[in-house]
């Protein structure tokens, strides 16, 4: 029976006491490969539960509080569980085999957090929020562009347990090239997290890339000939996506400092030098988004000053034929008294004369306009 198939029992038991239960059916099941969350037996939350050794992925051999036990005995590697939105009964009997501290389980579990970085004793507590770009034919006002997720983290010297909240930000690739680098996974559990952070943070520089093309799109549509009509709620959905992605991006600055300048009993020295990197790309991301906030707002303010500049136009040439107009109007309103003593009222060639005088004056007026433009 797999790690991952005892753990499954774990949870349903509720406890470490009910643990050693699980050991008399390990000969009963097949073994279960969890490498990938498509392999998962449904309703399970367990993704995956592998022990590494020298950097060096380890057979599984009995249930996971001896594979625990060994580990500790042993001063040897560490234990990566990965888990898929868990239920409070799946997450007990973990909770108590890893000594979690209860507030950190409880974030765990409930999830929508912001980005940070805890430690409740020996053991290191991070959160991620994960995001990734919605593709779409068209963006439109109601368009979803950034859609976001969670990775809570717990590190310990001889473990790592990824909670993974959200449809996307599968872990399954991430770890096949950890374990194509036996170098860099032997320094243990800290450059698991290290990974994580780093995937993550790349992550967020593939759609911030994403975004720039859709803010490229509606920055030329609304500099275009047509641009007074474009449509404004695109650009305010853009805003409310960016601001999303900023609430991902911003919070993890602190962490990852710390992370990268603090001492830390359960992050390798070796592995500090790495968190800087990926705090450097951190930095690059936090400079487009802002860049991105300051251009869309530049494009809101040109797009609304093109509507007002429409408008007066539109207004001016109202004006001009109401000016044009109300030549025939004061004509007719003044011969249309029905007074008797009018002058030229019984006069064989008054009508053409009006007429005449009528059409005269209204097309002096629009020459008028037409040369200043009004028209």
């Amino acid at each position: 029976m797999s790690m991952a198939g005892n753990l499954r029992k774990v949870t349903s038991l509720g406890g470490v006491g009910g643990l050693r239960k699980v050991a008399r059916l390990a000969r009963r099941r097949p073994r279960v490969d969890l490498s990938h969350p498509a392999r998962s037996p449904l309703g399970s939350s367990v993704v995956n539960c592998v022990t590494y050794r020298d950097g060096v992925r380890t057979s599984a051999r009995g249930d996971l509080v001896d594979t625990v036990e060994r580990v500790r005995k042993s001063r040897e590697g560490f234990v990566w569980l990965g888990l898929h939105e868990p239920t409070d009964q799946e997450f007990a009997g973990i909770a108590e085999l890893f000594d979690l501290h209860p507030l950190a389980v409880e974030d765990a579990i409930e999830a929508h957090q912001r980005p940070k970085l805890e430690r409740y004793g020996e053991t290191l507590f991070a959160v991620f929020k994960t995001v990734c770009y919605v593709e779409h034919e068209e963006l439109t006002a109601t368009s979803e562009v950034v859609n976001t997720g969670e990775i809570m983290v717990f590190v310990g010297a001889d473990f790592v347990i990824t909670v993974r909240h959200g449809r996307h930000g599968s872990l399954g690739p991430l770890r096949e090239e950890l374990e194509s680098d036996p170098g860099q996974l032997a320094k243990g559990p800290s450059a698991v997290l290290h990974a994580l952070a780093d995937h993550v943070v790349d992550d967020y520089l593939t759609v911030t890339d994403s975004v720039q093309a859709d803010i490229d799109q509606v920055e030329t549509d609304v500099f275009s000939e047509a641009g007074a009509r474009a449509d404004p709620g695109r650009i305010y959905q853009l805003k409310r996506e960016l601001l999303e992605l900023k609430r991902a991006v911003v919070p993890l600055s602190r962490p990852l400092e710390d992370l990268a300048t603090r001492p830390i009993r359960v992050v390798d020295p070796e592995i500090q030098a790495y968190f800087r990197d990926v705090s450097d790309h951190l930095l690059r991301a936090k400079e487009q988004i802002a860049a991105f906030d300051e251009l869309l707002n530049s494009i809101l303010q040109a797009h609304l000053a093109q509507v007002t500049v429409a408008q007066n136009e539109d207004m001016r040439k109202i004006t001009a034929w109401a000016a044009i107009v109300a030549v025939p109007t004061m004509v007719c309103g003044v011969y249309g008294m029905n007074f008797d003593h009018m002058p030229e009222l019984h006069w064989r060639y008054g009508y053409g004369m009006v007429i005449g005088v009528i059409s005269v004056a209204c097309f002096a007026l629009y020459r008028g306009f037409r040369r200043s433009g009004w028209l």
